[in-house]
């Protein structure tokens, strides 16, 4: 069994934000942050206090780039897990050589993302 996870979802596109939102939360985790660019999601990512246990990123947004914004929000806390969520599938390599734990292709079926997101919430739930 799963333990609840607290997620950060950072996109541009504010019906994928409002989508990925309604659907985890219907399958019991938390959104504890949104935010809509890189670098809101580094100021937001610093100042929260309910510190998520998965982020969501996209990689195409304005500002700061998902690559960027992984970068230093790792630098900031690099146990923190992140799932690149992208249309731009010819950045999975350097996303997951920058630290990202795994990487899905937009248009995405939201089973396959509540799967993945359980499937780190398991592995969270073990190393505790």
């Amino acid at each position: 069994m799963f333990k609840i996870t607290k997620i950060f979802i950072i996109d541009d596109d504010t019906d994928v934000v409002l989508l990925f939102e309604q659907f985890l939360v219907i399958e019991g985790h938390e959104v504890v942050a949104k935010a809509y660019n890189g670098e809101e999601a580094i100021n937001i990512f610093k100042e929260i206090a309910n510190k998520p246990n998965l982020i969501l990123m996209d990689h195409r947004m304005p500002v700061k780039n998902g690559l960027e914004t992984t970068e230093e929000i790792l630098s900031i806390s690099p146990d923190i897990k992140i799932i690149f969520v992208s249309a731009d599938y010819t950045i999975k390599k350097k996303a997951l050589e920058i630290g990202a734990i795994d990487f899905l292709e937009k248009p995405i079926d939201l089973n396959t993302l509540i799967t993945m997101v359980e499937k780190y919430s398991v592995i969270e739930n073990e190393a505790t």
